[in-house]
């Protein structure tokens, strides 16, 4: 039997696409493409007659050292959270804009990037990529307005208590709009 063009053609798009849903070479080509997204979609604030209050702050984190945080001791900070999973591909692809304004922000703004995943695996891949981030795990449910069923899902918390963003998927993290409102936050 002799193959065509077209069935030879069909046949590598098909290996194309099985390497790409399910392999590693898969996982950083979705990673990749997930940066690309990242560089043009910016985090945008939620509409003010939007933005809801979080009632309870009750919220316990152990960070990788096992050091404990409740949000309640946060309270009054503008605060940054960040949901994620080292196989998440978008989590992966936002993360290296978070290091980069965690670098300029992190004395300035409380930062808590919520690993959904296996303790070692989140220590292996941070030594891997050098990343010096605050990473905690849940230790209780989080507050029912911070709640997702989606990775990576980040939310910026005024003063007040307000969720001023609240972002599911990749984002770019470090952009003038970011850091603009940051910056307008910590001024109030």
């Amino acid at each position: 039997m002799k193959l065509t063009k077209e069935q030879i053609n069909n046949g590598i798009w098909i290996l194309a696409i099985v390497l790409i849903l399910f392999t590693p070479v898969g996982f950083h080509v979705r990673v990749w493409v997930n940066k690309l997204v990242a560089t043009v979609i910016s985090a945008d604030a939620v509409d003010e007659e939007e933005q809801v209050t979080v009632k309870d702050y009750d919220w316990n984190l152990i960070g990788l050292e096992g050091n404990p945080l409740n949000l309640k001791s946060l309270k009054g900070e503008v605060v940054l959270i960040n949901v994620w999973a080292t196989w998440c591909p978008p989590c992966v692809a936002e993360l290296p804009r978070f290091v980069e304004l965690y670098a300029d922000y992190g004395d300035k703004v409380t930062f808590a990037f919520v690993a959904n995943d296996d303790r070692e695996k989140v220590e292996t891949f941070l030594g891997k990529k050098g990343y010096q981030l605050p990473v905690y795990f849940q230790a209780s449910q989080a507050p029912v307005e911070m709640q997702s069923s989606s990775i990576p899902v980040t939310f910026i918390l005024s003063k007040e208590g307000k969720i001023v963003v609240n972002k599911t998927g990749a984002a770019n993290w470090n952009s003038d709009y970011v850091r603009n409102l940051l910056d307008q936050l910590l001024a109030e």
